[in-house]
C-alpha cells in the first residue's frame, strides 16, 4: 500500500489542479457570455444586409438575359478544379477534442476532393500546426489578416504550386481580438482571388454555434453564391445526446444561459418580401454589385463568431468535466489514505499487544 505521506502529496497536488479548472471554467464562461453578445450584436446587420440583397434581387436583373451570364462574378459558377478551404480552430488548448474535430473534417473534405487543387487558409494556431505537418506551404505565404492589395499580385500561379494540397495562408492569434475589418481583408483577398479565376470555390470549415446544446460541425461553401440567404452545406456532423448532457450541466454550474444566436430582428426579414417599391438613390444594379462582396464578408465573419464562441463553450465543458474528474480522484485518494492510515494503527496496535502477550 502507498505510503501516507504520498497520498496526502498527491491530493494536495490534485486539489491545486481543480481550483485551476475550476477558475478556468469561470473565465470561459464569461468569455462565452460576450461572444454570443458579440454574434447577437452582428445578427442585426448580417440579417438586414440578405434582405437587403434580396430586394435587389427582385428589382433588377442579375444574369443577362441574352446570354444567361450572370453579371456579377461572385455568382459565376465554373467547374470545380481549384478549390479555397478556409479552416478555422482555436489558438489555444484545454478545449477538448474541439480543434482535433475540426481538423478531422477538414481532413475528410480532403479526402473528398482528393482530384482537385486546394488552397488552404488556416485560421487558428491549433489548425496551423496540424497542417503544417501534413501538406506543404506555397511559395509565398500570407502570414497575417493583414495581407495588402499588392501582395495578392504576387500569389504563385497554379504552374508553381508546392502540392496538389498547399496551405497559402496562416492567420494565428486574431481570435482573441477579432475585427470586423480584419476579416473584410481576408474576404477581400478572396474575393479578388475568385474573381481572377486563381479558384473556383470557396469552403469553409467550423464549429456552427447557435447555443450551448446547439451546435453542430459545418463545411459550408462561400462562394459561388448560390441563393442569398441560404447556407450551401456541404458536410455536417451534429453534437451527440452526451454531449448535449455535459453542455447543459456545465453551463448551469457556471450560470451560462442557453440563448440562441440565432435571433432575428424585427423588421428585417420583412424588408426583402414586403411589396414595397423601393427608391434607392444608385441604381439597384450599382448597389447589388457593391453589396455582394459585402455579404461574403459577413458570411465569414460569422463563421469566426460562432468558432469562437464553440470554442468557449468547449473549453467550459471540458474544465467542467475535469474539475468533477478531479473531485473523484480526491474522494478516491482520500479512502485510500484512510485506508493506509487504518491499516498502521492496527498494525501499531497488534505489535503492541505481541509484544505483552511475549512478556
Amino acid at each position: 500500500m502507498a505510503n501516507i505521506l504520498d497520498i496526502r502529496r498527491r491530493i494536495r497536488s490534485v486539489v491545486n489542479t481543480r481550483q485551476i479548472t475550476k477558475a478556468m471554467k469561470v473565465v470561459s464562461a464569461a468569455k462565452l457570455r460576450r461572444a454570443q453578445d458579440r454574434a447577437l450584436a452582428a445578427r442585426p446587420y448580417a440579417q438586414m444586409l440578405t434582405s437587403v440583397l434580396k430586394s435587389l434581387v427582385a428589382r433588377t436583373e442579375i444574369y443577362d438575359p441574352e446570354t444567361g451570364e450572370p453579371k456579377h462574378p461572385l455568382l459565376a459558377q465554373r467547374p470545380e478544379k481549384n478549390i479555397l478551404l478556409i479552416v478555422v480552430t482555436g489558438d489555444k488548448g484545454l478545449a477538448g477534442a474541439f480543434s482535433a474535430n475540426i481538423t478531422k473534417a477538414a481532413s475528410r473534405f480532403l479526402e473528398s476532393k482528393a482530384d482537385k487543387r486546394v488552397d488552404i487558409e488556416a485560421i487558428g494556431r491549433k489548425g496551423r500546426d496540424f497542417l503544417r505537418r501534413r501538406y506543404p506551404a506555397a511559395t509565398l505565404q500570407t502570414r497575417s489578416l493583414a495581407e495588402t492589395e499588392e501582395s495578392l499580385d504576387t500569389r504563385p500561379d497554379s504552374a508553381e504550386r508546392s502540392g496538389a494540397i498547399q496551405i497559402t495562408g496562416e492567420h494565428v492569434g486574431v481570435l482573441g481580438k477579432l475585427e470586423f475589418s480584419q476579416v473584410r481583408t481576408l474576404a477581400e483577398s478572396v474575393i479578388a482571388r475568385y474573381e481572377r479565376e486563381r479558384i473556383d470555390s470557396v469552403y469553409v470549415v467550423f464549429n456552427e454555434f447557435k447555443s450551448v446544446i446547439a451546435q453542430r460541425l459545418i463545411v459550408e461553401q462561400i462562394l459561388p453564391i448560390e441563393q442569398i440567404g441560404a447556407q450551401a452545406v456541404r458536410q455536417a456532423e451534429e453534437m451527440t445526446e452526451d454531449e448535449k448532457k455535459k453542455a447543459k450541466e456545465a453551463a448551469i454550474s457556471a450560470g451560462v444561459g442557453m440563448r440562441s444566436t440565432e435571433k432575428t430582428p424585427e423588421g428585417a426579414s420583412q424588408f426583402g418580401a414586403a411589396q414595397v417599391d423601393y427608391i434607392y438613390e444608385q441604381p439597384p444594379e450599382e448597389l447589388f454589385r457593391a453589396l455582394l462582396p459585402k455579404y461574403v464578408a459577413i458570411q465569414i465573419f460569422r463563421a469566426l463568431l460562432e468558432s469562437i464562441a464553440a470554442e468557449h463553450a468547449a473549453r467550459m465543458t471540458a474544465m467542467d468535466s475535469a474539475t468533477s474528474n478531479a473531485t473523484d480522484m480526491i474522494d478516491s485518494l482520500t479512502l485510500a489514505m484512510n485506508r493506509a492510515r487504518q491499516a498502521k494503527i492496527t498494525k501499531e496496535i497488534i505489535e503492541i499487544v505481541s509484544g505483552a502477550a511475549a512478556m
